[in-house]
C-alpha cells in the first residue's frame, strides 16, 4: 500500500509540474504574439480601435472568468463574511496597473518608439530591487547576474534583433528630459504594482478567485472612469475586428495565468516569462511579416539562455554535489509547482 500510495504521489506532482509548464508556455506565446497581433489589426498603418476599450474588455474578461472559477470551484465562499480589510488593498493594486497603463501612452510623446522599447527593459531591474526589499527576498550574486542578462537581452532585441530588407538598418534614438524622467517614474510603478500585488495575493488567506475578483471589479471601474475622462473620439467598439477579440481574450487569459504565477511562484518568474516571448514575438514577425534575424537577436538569444541557466539551473547542478547542500547551494529560488 506504501508503495502505491508512494506511486501515485509521484505521479500527481508531474502531472501538476506538467501542467505547471504548460501554463507558463502558454503565457510565453500570449505574450510573445500581443505585438504581431496588434499590426494584424491595423488599417493602413494605423490602429483603428481604442486602446482604452480594449483595456476595459481584458479587464472585464478577468472579471468574468474570475466569477466563473468562484462559481465553479469556491462556490461555497459566496455566503462567507469578507471584511473591507481584504477588499481594499486591491483598489491601490488596481489604481497602480491604471497609472502604469496611461504612463506608457503618455511618456510616448516625449521619445520615439524604439528609444521607449530599449529603455523600457529598465523595469526588470526595478522589480527585482523592489522585490527583493519589500518581500524580503535575498538574491544572490549569480541571479542578479541572470536578471541583468535579461536587461541585456531586451536591450539587444529591442535595439535591431528584427530587420525590415526594405527599410534602414540604423536606428536612431531620441528623447527629453521629461521623457526620461517618466520612463524612472514608469519603471518604479511596474515594479511597485506587480510586488504590492504579489504580496496581497500571498498574504491573504483567500482564495485566488476571489481575490482577482476583488482586483478585476477595480480594474473595470477605474479603466472605465479613464476611458469617459479621455472622452475618446471614436466610439467604444468601433474598428473592432476578430484580431481584436483574439487580443481581448489572450490578454486576459494571460493575466489570470500571471495571478497564478504570483500567487504560486514569484515575480520573478513573470519577468523569465516576458523575457522569453522575445524569441516567439520573432518567429511570428518572421513568418508573418518577412522580417530578418539580426546578430542582435542571437545576443539577446543567448542571454536569455543564459540567465535561465544561471537563475533555476545552478541550484539543480548543486543538488548533484557531494557536499551538504547548505555548504554549496544557494537559497531555493527556483520556480515551484502550484
Amino acid at each position: 500500500m506504501v508503495i502505491f500510495g508512494n506511486a501515485a504521489g509521484s505521479a500527481k506532482r508531474v502531472l501538476r509540474r506538467g501542467l505547471w509548464g504548460l501554463m507558463l508556455l502558454l503565457s510565453v506565446a500570449i505574450y510573445g504574439s500581443h505585438a504581431p497581433l496588434l499590426t494584424l489589426c491595423k488599417v493602413d498603418g494605423v490602429i483603428p480601435f481604442s486602446s482604452t476599450s480594449v483595456v476595459v474588455l481584458v479587464e472585464l474578461t478577468k472579471l468574468v472568468f474570475s466569477l466563473l472559477f468562484l462559481l465553479t470551484w469556491d462556490r461555497e465562499l459566496l455566503g462567507a463574511a469578507v471584511s473591507w480589510h481584504h477588499v481594499v488593498p486591491f483598489a491601490l493594486s488596481a489604481l497602480l496597473y491604471a497609472a502604469n497603463n496611461n504612463l506608457v501612452v503618455h511618456m510616448q510623446l516625449f521619445m520615439d518608439p524604439s528609444t521607449y522599447q530599449v529603455l523600457s527593459n529598465l523595469k526588470i531591474v526595478s522589480t527585482a530591487l523592489l522585490y527583493s526589499l519589500f518581500l524580503r527576498q535575498r538574491l544572490s550574486l549569480h541571479k542578479w547576474v541572470a536578471l541583468f542578462l535579461l536587461v541585456a537581452a531586451g536591450v539587444s532585441y529591442s535595439s535591431g534583433g528584427l530587420q525590415d530588407p526594405g527599410s534602414p538598418s540604423k536606428m536612431q534614438m531620441h528623447i527629453t528630459p521629461v521623457g526620461f524622467l517618466l520612463l524612472l517614474v514608469y519603471c518604479l510603478i511596474s515594479g511597485l504594482s506587480a510586488v504590492y500585488t504579489e504580496a496581497i495575493l500571498k498574504t491573504q488567506a483567500l482564495p485566488l478567485s476571489l481575490q482577482n475578483l476583488f482586483l478585476y471589479f477595480f480594474g473595470v471601474l477605474l479603466n472605465l472612469l479613464g476611458y469617459f475622462w479621455s472622452s475618446a473620439e471614436r466610439g467604444f467598439l468601433e474598428g473592432f475586428s476578430s484580431w481584436v477579440l483574439l487580443i481581448v481574450v489572450s490578454q486576459a487569459l494571460n493575466g489570470l495565468i500571471m495571478s497564478v504565477v504570483m500567487k504560486h511562484s514569484s515575480n520573478i518568474t513573470r519577468l523569465f516569462v516576458i523575457s522569453c516571448s522575445l524569441l516567439v514575438n520573432a518567429l511570428l514577425s518572421v513568418t508573418l511579416f518577412n522580417l530578418q534575424l539580426t546578430l542582435l537577436f542571437f545576443v539577446a538569444a543567448s542571454c536569455i539562455g543564459l540567465a535561465v541557466h544561471l537563475y533555476y539551473g545552478v541550484r539543480e547542478l548543486c543538488k548533484t554535489s557531494k557536499r551538504p547542500p547548505e555548504e554549496e547551494c544557494p537559497k531555493r529560488g527556483g520556480v515551484p509547482s502550484p
